[in-house]
C-alpha cells in the first residue's frame, strides 16, 4: 500500500443488511457490515441488532473482540462468569480465545458495533447454542 493512497468511503446502505445465520445466532439478529479495512489490516466492523430475547451462539475469537452497544440493554457473559448487563454507551472487551456470547435481554432491543482482527484469515469459531436456561440466568442480574 502507498503512503500516499486516497482515503476509501463506504456508502450508507452500500452493503445490504444481513439476517444472522441460525447457525450462529437464536432469534432475530440483523448484521450490517460496516467497513472491511484492505490488506495488510485484519480488522472488521458491523453494527448488529438483536431483537429482545435474541443473542449469538458460544464462540470465541483468535485475537479477541471489542463490542460498544449503540443502543439498547444487553447481556454478555465469559464462559465461568457471572452474566453482566450492557447499555448503550458502554464498551466491552472480549479477550482472545475466551468462550462467549452476548445479545439482548428478554423485554429490550440491544445493538451494538462489533470490532474483530482476524488471525490466518479466521476471525471467529461458532460453537453450540445458549440454551435457554443459561440465557435467562441474566434475568437475576
Amino acid at each position: 500500500m502507498s503512503d500516499n493512497a486516497e482515503p476509501t468511503i463506504q456508502r450508507n446502505g452500500s452493503i445490504p443488511t444481513q439476517q444472522g445465520p441460525a447457525s450462529a445466532f437464536t432469534g432475530d439478529v440483523r448484521i450490517d457490515a460496516l467497513h472491511q479495512a484492505p490488506a495488510p489490516s485484519r480488522v472488521t466492523t458491523a453494527h448488529v441488532s438483536f431483537a429482545p430475547g435474541a443473542r449469538t451462539h458460544w464462540h470465541a475469537h483468535p485475537l479477541g473482540q471489542t463490542l460498544i452497544v449503540t443502543s439498547g440493554v444487553g447481556w454478555t457473559q465469559c464462559e465461568g462468569g457471572p452474566i453482566e448487563e450492557i447499555r448503550a454507551g458502554d464498551t466491552i472487551w472480549c479477550p482472545c480465545k475466551r468462550r462467549h456470547w452476548h445479545g439482548a435481554t428478554t423485554t429490550l432491543p440491544m445493538s451494538h458495533i462489533a470490532v474483530t482482527e482476524a488471525l490466518d484469515g479466521k476471525s471467529v469459531e461458532w460453537m453450540e447454542p445458549v440454551t435457554d436456561e443459561q440465557y435467562l440466568a441474566g434475568r437475576a442480574t
